[in-house]
C-alpha cells in the first residue's frame, strides 16, 4: 500500500518495522498518523471504535519528526501512535468520559501516569478509544458489549453481527482494522482480555499495579490494571516496557507489583523458542468441555499439539477448586465487592477533576435520569448504579466477600499453579477471565483464529501475579509458530453478510 508517494505497507506495522521505515526515510511520523486519520475517517462511522480524534495529533507527528531529524530519540514508542481508551485521563484538548456525556466538558487536573510515560516514549496520543460505556457497571445484565452513548455500538471488524466484547471495545476494535499502530484499555473483570480475543488482537493484562491507575476512571484497586491492546506480542512488550513501574500517586499498589519488574525490561524474553520447557496447565473442565466439537474446540487440540512441538510441557487434565463458583460474578460476589469499590471510588475521582458537570454518583445517576434521549436510560437502565449508589452500612459484608474471593484464589487458581509447577495455564477463548479477574492476575490472549462464520478467537495464557515474563515468552512463542492473525477484509461475505 503506498503513502503518499511513499513505499511501505503501513497496514498491519508493527512497532519495529515502522522505525526502520522511519530511519530509512521510507516514511514520517506525519504520513503515518494522516493515514490513520483518514482511515478512521473512512471506517470509524461503521466500526465506532473511536470517540474523538486528537487535534493535535499532527501538530504532535510534526515534532516527532523534526525530533529525529535533529537525532533526537525519545524512547522506543518515539512517533508511534497510540490510541487510548476513554476512560483514561490526558491533559490536553481531549475529554475523558467513559463514553458518557454526564462527564462531557470534564477536564482532569493532571495527565494520568500511563499517558506521561507514553508521551515520554516519543508515542503521539491519537485519539481516544470507544468502550462498554462506564466500563458496562452502570448496567452489567443490560448494557450492550461496546456501546456507548458518544460512540455508539461498537463493531467487530471480521463480522459486523459478532459480539465485539468489551469494555475496551474500541482499542482492540481500532489496531485490529488498522485505525492505529497499538492501544491502550484497562481491565477489571474481562475488558482487555475479551474485546483482544474477539477482534484477533494481542491483549496483555499486566498484574494488578504493574501499571499505575493514576488518573483512570476507577471501579476497583483490587482488581483494575491497565495495559496494551496490539497486533503483536512484541508490540504489546513494548508498550508494556514504557508504562510499567512504581508511581507516588498509585503507590500501594505500584510500590507491591513494581518488585516483578526485571531488570532490563520485557522485551528480552521475545524469545521464539520460549515454549521450550515450559510448564503449561490445561483445565478441561469447564474451559474446553464446554466448546463440546466446536471448530474452536479442534483448533484447541491443534495449538496443543504445535506446543508439544515446540518443547512444552502439557499438564492436562487438572482442576481448580470451586471453578463453577469462581465463574459466576453474581454468586462468587466479585460483582457485590466491584459494585462497593465503586461507590467509594468515583466519588474521589471526580473531587479530583480540575472541573465537571458531576460530582459523585448520585450526579451521575440524576444525568441520567435527565436526559435518557441521550444515555438510553429508558432501553439500557441504569440499575449496576443504582445498586451501587444504594449500598451503605454493609461494609462488614464485603469485607466477608474479599477474604472469600481471596480464599478462592489461593484454594483455586493458586494451589494448582503451585502443586503442579506451572508456568502457565493455557486455555482457549475467554471463559478462564474470572480466574485472572478476582486475583489480580496477568493473562495474555493471542490470535488462534476464526471459526466456522469467521470469528476472531484467542489463545489464553495465564498465570501468577508477576509472572509475565513466562507468559510472554509462551505467547511470543505460539505467536511466531502459528501466525494466526489475519487482518479484517471489509469486502468479505462475513462482513458484507454479518
Amino acid at each position: 500500500m503506498a503513502n503518499n508517494g511513499q513505499d511501505f505497507p503501513i497496514e498491519e506495522a508493527t512497532i519495529t518495522a515502522i522505525h526502520q521505515a522511519f530511519s530509512q526515510n521510507k516514511l514520517t511520523c506525519r504520513q503515518l498518523v494522516d493515514y490513520y486519520l483518514n482511515r478512521i475517517e473512512t471506517l470509524n462511522p461503521i466500526l465506532r471504535a473511536v470517540v474523538e480524534v486528537n487535534p493535535d495529533a499532527q501538530a504532535l507527528a510534526d515534532v516527532a519528526d523534526q525530533e529525529r531529524a535533529n537525532g533526537r530519540q525519545l524512547g522506543a514508542l518515539h512517533g508511534i501512535p497510540v490510541l487510548v481508551k476513554d476512560t483514561i485521563g490526558t491533559k490536553d484538548k481531549m475529554g475523558t468520559t467513559a463514553g458518557s456525556y454526564a462527564l462531557v466538558g470534564s477536564v482532569v487536573a493532571r495527565e494520568s501516569t500511563a499517558v506521561e510515560r507514553l508521551r515520554k516514549g516519543g508515542a503521539v496520543i491519537l485519539g481516544k478509544a470507544s468502550l462498554s460505556e462506564w466500563y458496562k457497571l452502570r448496567s452489567i445484565d443490560h448494557l450492550p458489549n461496546g456501546w456507548s452513548a458518544r460512540a455508539g455500538q461498537g463493531v467487530n471488524p471480521y463480522v459486523k453481527s459478532a459480539d465485539p466484547c468489551g469494555s475496551s471495545s474500541g482499542s482492540a476494535i481500532s489496531v485490529a482494522a488498522n485505525l492505529v499502530a497499538v492501544s491502550l484499555g484497562t481491565d477489571t473483570h474481562s475488558s482487555i482480555i475479551c474485546p483482544s480475543d474477539h477482534n484477533s488482537a494481542v491483549g496483555l493484562r499486566p498484574t494488578v499495579g504493574l501499571v499505575s491507575r493514576a488518573v483512570v476512571i476507577p471501579i476497583s484497586s483490587r482488581q483494575d490494571t491497565v495495559g496494551p491492546i496490539c497486533r503483536t506480542v512484541s508490540d504489546c512488550v513494548y508498550v508494556l516496557d514504557e508504562i510499567a513501574g512504581f508511581d507516588p500517586r498509585d503507590e500501594e499498589a505500584t510500590k507491591r507489583s513494581s518488585k516483578f519488574i526485571p531488570q532490563g525490561g520485557y522485551k528480552q524474553f521475545l524469545k521464539e523458542d520460549g515454549l521450550k520447557g515450559k510448564r503449561l496447565g490445561i483445565v478441561r473442565h469447564p474451559f474446553v468441555s464446554s466448546l463440546h466439537e466446536s471448530t474452536v474446540a479442534q483448533a484447541f487440540e491443534r495449538h496443543l499439539k504445535t506446543l508439544r512441538e515446540k518443547g512444552a510441557i502439557l499438564v492436562d487434565d487438572l482442576e481448580i477448586s470451586n471453578i463453577d463458583e469462581i465463574l459466576n460474578p453474581h454468586h462468587s460476589g466479585e460483582i457485590t465487592a466491584m459494585l462497593a469499590d465503586f461507590k467509594h471510588a468515583i466519588p474521589e475521582y471526580l473531587e479530583g477533576l480540575e472541573s465537571s458537570p458531576v460530582r459523585s454518583l448520585a450526579d451521575i445517576i440524576a444525568f441520567n435520569d435527565n436526559n435518557p434521549e441521550l444515555e438510553r436510560t429508558n432501553e439500557y437502565g441504569q440499575d449496576g448504579f443504582i445498586e451501587a449508589e444504594n449500598m451503605q452500612g454493609n461494609e462488614e459484608e464485603i469485607e466477608q466477600i474479599v477474604e472469600h474471593l481471596d480464599k478462592l484464589n489461593k484454594e483455586g487458581f493458586e494451589k494448582m499453579m503451585e502443586d503442579n509447577k506451572l508456568d502457565a495455564m493455557v486455555s482457549p477463548g475467554t471463559m478462564a477471565i474470572p480466574v485472572m479477574a478476582i486475583g489480580g492476575y496477568p493473562g495474555i490472549t493471542v490470535p488462534a483464529g476464526y471459526d466456522e462464520h469467521g470469528i476472531p478467537f484467542g489463545m489464553l495464557f495465564s498465570g501468577l501475579k508477576g509472572t509475565e515474563p513466562k507468559l510472554i515468552e509462551s505467547a511470543y512463542g505460539f505467536e511466531q509458530a502459528t501466525l494466526a492473525r489475519k487482518p479484517p477484509l471489509f469486502d468479505s461475505p462475513e462482513w458484507l453478510q454479518g
